[in-house]
C-alpha cells in the first residue's frame, strides 16, 4: 500500500470513529477528531480547524436521523446558534494568535471539565 493510500485509510477509520461519536453522543466528535487528525500528520492548529470543517456535515446527517426520530427541541436553535456563531468567530481569532502549547492546554482543560461535569453531575 502506498503512503498516500495508507494516510487515506487512516483518515477513513478516524472519520468513522468521529461520526460514530458525534451521532451517539449528540456532539463531541470534534473532541475526538482533533487528536485523531494529529495522529494523521496534521499540526495541532490544522487539526482544530479541520475538525470544525468535517463536523458540519457529520452533525447535519446526525440531526436528520434525530429529526426523523423526533429527538429535537427547536426552541434552543436561535439563541444557541447566535452564541455558537459569536463564539466560533472569537475562537477562530484566538486559534490564529495563540501558541500551539496554549491551545493544547485549553483543549485538554475543556475536555477534562466536560468529562468531570458528565461524571459528577449527570
Amino acid at each position: 500500500m502506498t503512503q498516500a493510500k495508507l494516510k487515506n485509510a487512516k483518515r477513513l477509520v478516524c472519520g468513522t470513529a468521529v461520526g460514530v461519536a458525534n451521532s451517539l453522543f449528540g456532539g463531541g466528535g470534534g473532541m475526538l477528531a482533533v487528536p485523531l487528525l494529529c495522529a494523521t500528520d496534521y499540526t495541532q492548529k490544522q487539526a482544530h480547524a479541520t475538525a470544525i470543517l468535517v463536523i458540519l456535515p457529520v452533525s447535519f446527517c446526525s440531526f436528520l436521523l434525530y429529526f426523523i426520530q423526533g429527538l429535537y427541541d427547536f426552541s434552543v436553535l436561535i439563541p444557541t446558534a447566535i452564541g455558537v456563531a459569536f463564539g466560533g468567530e472569537v475562537g477562530a481569532l484566538f486559534l490564529g494568535k495563540l501558541p500551539t502549547k496554549t491551545v493544547n492546554l485549553i483543549f485538554a482543560f475543556l475536555q477534562a471539565v466536560a468529562g468531570a461535569f458528565l461524571f459528577f453531575f449527570k
